[in-house]
């Protein structure tokens, strides 16, 4: 059982969902199975435009794999980095074609929202200050002071 498990969040420290954490684990969920699937596909078009497409297609399959193997650690707070290592290694495949570069780009993006995401999911809420008037003496009508 973890720390979290046993001391629930007080209300300070609440973002207004049940489980924050969950949430973000499910967002890079979403996004990783998202991300393997559009390089699997990736794959048809690098085949029969390359004439040697041999590194586009391990490119393509390692970056692939490594997502699917990320989603297992999901509930590490270190995919969050390892996976824009994936982005980084995307967008430098821009030498094998520049179409793989744009694909990184974009999953670079996609992935830096995400990570934006996480982190204003897991901060707590900011609480609107209210403003106490002082509390004045009444004052009576005639009456000078």
């Amino acid at each position: 059982m973890s720390d979290s498990d046993t001391n629930p969040p007080t209300d300070e420290s609440r973002s207004g969902l049940k489980n924050p954490p969950a949430a973000a684990r499910g967002l890079a969920t979403a996004a990783l199975i998202l991300e393997s699937i559009s390089l699997l596909l990736g794959m048809a078009p690098m085949n029969m435009v390359l004439p040697d497409p041999t590194w586009a297609l391990v490119i393509l399959g390692a970056l692939a794999l490594g997502c699917l193997v990320l989603l297992g650690f999901s509930r590490h707070g270190w995919i969050w980095p390892a996976g824009m290592g994936l982005q980084v290694v995307l967008v430098a495949s821009w030498t094998v074609h520049p179409a793989l570069g744009i694909a990184g780009v974009i999953s670079a993006a996609v992935w830096g929202y995400c990570w934006k995401v996480r982190n204003e999911l897991l901060r707590p809420p900011r609480r609107p200050q209210v403003d106490v008037p002082s509390r004045r003496r009444s004052r009576v009508p005639g009456q000078d002071d």
